[in-house]
């Protein structure tokens, strides 16, 4: 018994260091497409607990944008995570989904405020803003 919880905590211990040695990766990654992609899903999951929590967003996106981030957190996915490059792209464009849904329902400038990223990003995730039409009386 006590060799399995040796080999088990081994398992957490290297996995846990290939995490932390992932995270200092990605922090000196250069300015560009590879820093903005690497810090995607972490701004996601932040986006999603913020807009959660904030009373401005109906429910129907808060299903949107909590069932995108379990999806996020949940380890079954369509493509296996190992997978080099392709491994998180169920989870992106799930979220991605979700984000587009919530910009049609949630005011831009509560979801850019919710956004911790590059605004740029977001802005180009939910497309061009639609125009407000105001009917001024004749």
């Amino acid at each position: 018994m006590a060799d399995w919880l040796l080999g088990l905590g081994i398992a957490a211990g290297c996995l846990a260091a290939s995490w932390g040695v992932l995270l200092l990766l990605a922090r000196r990654l250069p300015p560009g497409i590879l820093r903005d992609l690497a810090a995607f899903i972490p701004d996601c999951l932040t986006t999603v607990r913020r807009l959660r929590k904030d009373p401005r967003v109906p429910r129907r996106a808060k299903i949107a944008v909590l069932i995108a981030g379990l999806w996020v957190a949940s380890p079954i996915d369509l493509i296996p995570e190992f997978l080099p490059v392709i491994g998180p792209l169920d989870d992106i464009v799930v979220v991605a989904l979700a984000l587009r849904y919530a910009g049609r329902q949630v005011p831009r400038d509560v979801l850019l405020t919710a956004w911790p990223g590059e605004p740029r990003l977001l802005e180009r995730l939910l497309g061009p803003a639609k125009p407000t039409t105001t009917t001024e009386p004749p």
